[in-house]
């Protein structure tokens, strides 16, 4: 909702991401499978890449993030964990659809694991709030890792039981883990967000400040 605002204020940049934001007729592309992604013609085709999909906020934060390291090959903003069908981003800000706004990641598991995704996935926001991160408040920003597989959900449920024996946050981490099941891509407007509008009030005052915090974490990491 937070950033819905700054849309609807009209601040430098907003007006067409409004515009396109209240377009309920746009449809959203839709992805079912594990393996979501194949190699294209930018791709060294003999590679077999992987696929982890997380929500952890507001997308055009985690997207920024995720796009530094290396070994992800791609990074698609969409919607997942609802109940309706191609959702549109005005939907899902209503919170009525069941959806959050997630990441779908793909990587090449001979460069980073699954294990540094998650990593940087519980660094990437604050897990210990629960339907919210900071500002932007709503079941469509909780903290959800969708598992693809049984070693994904094993991976996740004990990073996140260790990260709770340890204390390693004030409160404890309330990380939804549920199994994956369909993954809408966004309106074309969010792809690459950060990238194309880092001048936006709500990247200069919201993103840029998580994005420079998770580079220095991540410094030996970064593409």
């Amino acid at each position: 909702m937070f950033r819905m605002l700054w849309m609807l204020w009209g601040v430098v940049g907003c007006s067409l991401s409004y515009a396109a934001c209240t377009n309920t007729s746009q449809k959203t592309s839709l992805y079912t499978t594990d393996t979501v992604y194949q190699s294209n013609n930018h791709m060294d085709n003999s590679k077999t890449l992987d696929t982890a999909t997380f929500g952890a906020g507001c997308f055009w934060c985690t997207e920024a993030q995720f796009q530094q390291l290396k070994g992800v090959i791609k990074v698609i903003s969409g919607y997942s964990g609802g109940h309706i069908a191609n959702p549109t981003y005005k939907a899902v800000c209503s919170g009525t659809t069941g959806h959050a706004e997630v990441t779908q990641i793909l990587f090449d598991p001979t460069e980073i694991s699954y294990d540094a995704l998650l990593e940087a996935f519980w660094v990437s926001h604050d897990p210990t709030q629960l339907n919210r991160q900071g500002n932007d408040v709503g079941t469509q920003y909780r903290s959800v890792i969708f598992y693809h597989n049984e070693l994904q959900k094993q991976l996740a449920e004990t990073y996140k039981r260790r990260l709770n024996e340890e204390k390693a946050f004030a409160h404890d981490v309330v990380t939804e883990i549920t199994p994956f099941t369909i993954f809408y891509k966004a309106e074309d407007y969010h792809q690459n967000y950060y990238n194309q509008n880092a001048n936006q009030p709500y990247c200069m005052m919201v993103v840029r400040p998580k994005l420079e915090k998770f580079k220095k974490v991540f410094k030996s990491q970064l593409k």
